[in-house]
């Protein structure tokens, strides 16, 4: 126990104009969880996959388990007992679980493969794990949390002692966090290392033994979390002090911006009514299912609407579709910002011109470059985007900045309500204060913001008034100041007590 299984001392690699890792130290031990912390862009995913195979290190040294290792393929690596869970689960759908655990490793019979002996094995590995989950079962069919449990399956079916994840928390509820915080500590019993990659750093005393903190590429320091404060580890991530998590700035309440009444749209939306004015942040709450990001889908047109009003400035607006919601000053960042927020094979540049191109072309359609350098420089320069330009990939720009691009975009429109869903998930905590400077700063100009969070401390720490959702319905309606955690909880679990919101 304890013994140095992962050794990588000054590791280097650059990407065109970028240097992703700058002389990186790491080490993990067995029978421990390392927490690798930092902003985004701070090279953490970038170093696990020098150790996973997947990216190969321009110079620097590696050792696993005392072997000196130079250009590593994923499978030397898998070999090697490491194994990397995504963030964005990287599994065939279409097959079964048994079928995902086994892939590029079937076992064979004398005439054809031996599905029963491989679900016998997923089974029991499955069962050691005490995850309910049917090896049969078609993994599409899977919530996310549960396709996350079958990744930690498929590690250790290949009797991984180096597991590394990556954010493996992210769309799981409280239970099933507990759930995985126990698998943890099964597996670190067992004398496994595992690399832990997440900005929720609440959850760091549940699990963790020691932190390494980067920045920018750079190695900063590592401790025993035992021996760190909060502050301390937030200060090292970040090169400086961060005063205030949730800042808050007060604004005199005025008009009414936006309205929806009686809004219906699936299962999940229903008999939907609240009020936004110019002044004030309106943050949604509830558990995951509730039908948050369902009502913002439903207000931007993406999800058509059964029945409903909506109303912009005290004026009826009728939204069919995406294109009629930014035509009427609606407009959404969504909780998907890769799926439905960027076109990510496309520059920064691209992403924000594309939706204003009616701001950006004269009257034969032509863009006038002029007005979209402007429009980008200005984005850049208010959002404080990190990019060498414009022209670079906004696959390539890490979280945050990738959720500055989503907003970006919309900032040149004089948009009057401005929706975020689920805006600071995926993104580090100095990203996060500038998302939430930038909601503030919103909120001073008069424009509607609302923003649906699954974190309770920020939707306190931010929202000025909060709506609670129940099993598609709203249950209750609190000012943030007035509230507690669990007031709010107990609204979000009245699944026999629905109410409509007031206005």
């Amino acid at each position: 126990m304890n013994e140095v299984i992962v050794s990588m001392k000054d590791i280097c690699k650059s990407f065109p104009g970028v240097k992703a890792l700058d002389h990186v130290n790491f080490e993990l031990r067995s029978g421990e969880v390392m927490a690798l912390l930092g902003e985004n862009g701070a090279g953490k995913s970038t170093l696990m996959k020098v150790l996973s195979g997947v990216y190969t290190r321009d110079s620097g040294t590696m050792e696993i388990f005392g072997k000196e290792y130079g250009d590593l393929t994923p499978k030397q690596a898998q070999e090697a007992g490491v194994a990397i869970i995504h963030q964005e689960l990287n599994m065939c759908r279409h097959l079964s679980v048994t079928e995902n655990m086994f892939l590029g490793r079937e076992v064979s019979g004398r005439l054809a493969l031996d599905n029963a002996r491989m679900e016998e094995e997923a089974g029991a590995i499955l069962q050691d794990l005490r995850i309910d989950i049917d090896p049969r079962q078609t993994v599409g069919d899977l919530p996310v949390s549960k396709q996350q449990m079958v990744e930690i399956a498929k590690a250790l079916s290949i009797n991984a002692r180096i597991l590394i994840m990556d954010e493996p928390t992210s769309a799981l509820t409280s239970k099933e966090i507990d759930d995985l915080f126990r698998i943890i500590h099964k597996l670190k019993a067992e004398g496994r290392g595992i690399v832990y990659i997440s900005h929720r750093l609440e959850e760091l005393q549940h699990i963790v033994d020691r932190v390494t903190i980067m920045r920018d590429g750079q190695y900063i320091t590592d401790m025993h979390f035992k021996d760190a404060t909060m502050d301390q580890i937030i200060a090292h991530m970040v090169g400086r002090e961060i005063k205030e998590k949730f800042p808050r700035v007060t604004c005199e309440k005025g008009k009414k911006i936006f309205e929806v009444r009686n809004l219906n749209a699936g299962k999940l939306v229903r008999d939907i009514n609240f009020s936004v004015y110019a002044g004030e942040i309106v943050g949604f709450a509830g558990l995951m299912g509730a039908g948050r990001t369902e009502t913002t889908r439903a207000i931007f047109g993406v999800d058509a609407r059964e029945s409903g009003e909506i109303f912009v400035d005290g004026k009826e607006v009728n939204i069919n579709n995406p294109m009629d919601a930014i035509r009427n000053g609606v407009v959404l960042a969504p909780e998907d910002r890769k799926k439905d927020g960027l076109c990510t094979k496309l520059s920064i540049r691209h992403n924000l011109a594309l939706p204003n191109l009616d701001l950006i072309c004269n009257k034969l359609g032509v863009v006038n470059s002029q007005k979209e350098q402007d429009l980008c420089d200005k984005a850049v320069q208010d959002l404080r985007i990190k990019t060498p330009d414009v022209e670079v990939d906004s696959g390539n720009l890490s979280g945050g900045n990738q959720q500055k691009v989503v907003v970006g975009k919309w900032l040149a429109r004089d948009s009057r309500v401005v929706i975020f869903d689920e805006p600071t998930r995926g993104i580090d905590v100095g990203a996060k204060v500038e998302i939430y400077h930038l909601m503030n700063e919103l909120k001073k100009q008069g424009i509607a913001v609302m923003f649906v969070s699954s974190e309770m401390p920020e939707v306190m720490g931010i929202a000025d008034r909060i709506i609670v959702m129940c099993d598609g319905r709203i249950t209750g309606e609190v000012m943030a100041e007035d509230t507690t955690q669990n007031e709010i909880l107990t609204l979000a679990t009245s699944f026999e007590n629905k109410n409509i919101g007031s206005n």
